[in-house]
């Protein structure tokens, strides 16, 4: 099964407040960020059929948003690597991780101490866009009642923009249909969609960019 983008009819629009929320960090800092190159990703951990799900969430939000996929990264070979595992400890255990985020033993021992069961950490270029993700899936009883679907689409569409540490935590990205599938709530897909407007910069600290992103939201609508 796909992913499913816009199966819900388009009825609420985001207000300039409600998008610089979704963009305005604990402290208080306004932050928008979006991928800076085409994505590739790679999964570890997981069955083949887990994997063909979440890159077709990926196809899928990478569509939305109107970017780029491609086969390799220049730089890295893969930039969205997505990570499940059963406990923290084994990600020391992964060879060369720990090269591509040198703090990892101290990170993990954070993780452990608070009983996480979901890390991701970004990567930024010399503009301050995105250049690469990782997310930690560590598939306790929680994760591991969430379908596939619904946690890859997840997972993904906090991937593909740098939202802030806040967003999502009171209402989630998704939305369940009368039948039990969960889809992409189409206002959070037209955001996506209306966040890589190639008009508008990759990087903003400044909170005006979520009146220019309100502004696009009605030429954005979720298909």
């Amino acid at each position: 099964m796909g992913a499913k983008i816009g199966d819900l009819p388009m009825t609420d629009t985001l207000t300039p407040d409600e998008i610089a929320a979704l963009f305005t960090r604990a402290d208080g800092q306004f932050l928008f960020a979006r991928w800076g190159r085409p994505i590739v990703p790679v999964v570890f951990g997981t069955d083949d059929a887990t994997l063909s799900v979440v890159k077709g969430a990926v196809e899928a939000v990478v569509a939305l948003a109107g970017h780029q996929m491609a086969e390799t990264d220049p730089e890295l070979g893969a930039n969205l690597m997505l990570f499940f595992f059963r406990d923290w400890r084994e990600l020391p255990e992964v060879p060369g991780l720990d090269r591509l985020i040198p703090d990892l033993g101290p990170l993990v021992a954070k993780l452990e101490a608070t009983e996480a069961n979901q890390y991701r950490i970004f990567r930024f270029d010399e503009r301050g866009a995105i250049r690469a993700c990782f997310v930690f899936l560590r598939m306790d009883v929680h994760l591991s009642a969430v379908p596939a679907e619904t946690l890859a689409l997840s997972q993904i569409v906090q991937s593909v923009l740098l939202w802030s540490d806040a967003a999502f935590q009171d209402r989630s990205a998704l939305a369940a249909l009368p039948g039990g599938a969960v889809v992409l709530r189409p206002e959070i897909g037209a955001l996506i969609r209306a966040s890589y407007d190639p008009v508008l910069p990759m990087v903003s600290q400044e909170p005006s960019h979520a009146l220019r992103l309100a502004a696009r939201l009605g030429q954005s609508g979720a298909h």
